[in-house]
């Protein structure tokens, strides 16, 4: 059985760090991303991780502040998030896929088969 497992969350003030973790079992996967979403919203790719070389992606939005990385040895991809700010409130998950997907496909959830099951994020002013 496949498993995406998301741990980390919680209340930060604006400025501070946390830590997502997610854990996998059941396969190995190409690519590995981390999403978030407000309630209302559709979901916003935040960053991706090719598993086998560890090449990286980021969007616009948190670029700069956020480092995704995995360690194989755990079968675990984190997101480290610094400088954080109001606006990166959100429920995040992880989502992973055994295809290798283009740059460009690998921001669209659609491009992933497994998902987490969410961990919030609230950043308070």
């Amino acid at each position: 059985q496949v498993q995406l497992v998301e741990s980390g969350g919680g209340l930060v003030q604006a400025g501070g760090s946390l830590r997502l973790s997610c854990t996998t079992s059941g396969r190995t996967f190409a690519t590995m991303a981390w999403f978030r979403q407000i309630p209302g919203s559709e979901r916003e790719f935040a960053a991706a991780i090719r598993w086998s070389i560890g090449t990286t992606y980021y969007s616009d939005s948190v670029k700069g502040r956020f480092t995704i990385s995995r360690d194989n040895t755990k079968n675990t991809m984190y997101l480290q998030m610094n400088s954080l700010k109001p606006e990166d409130t959100a429920v995040y998950s992880c989502a992973a896929t055994p295809v290798y997907s283009s740059s460009v496909s690998l921001a669209r959830p659609i491009s992933y088969g497994y998902w987490g099951q969410g961990t919030q994020v609230t950043v308070s002013s």
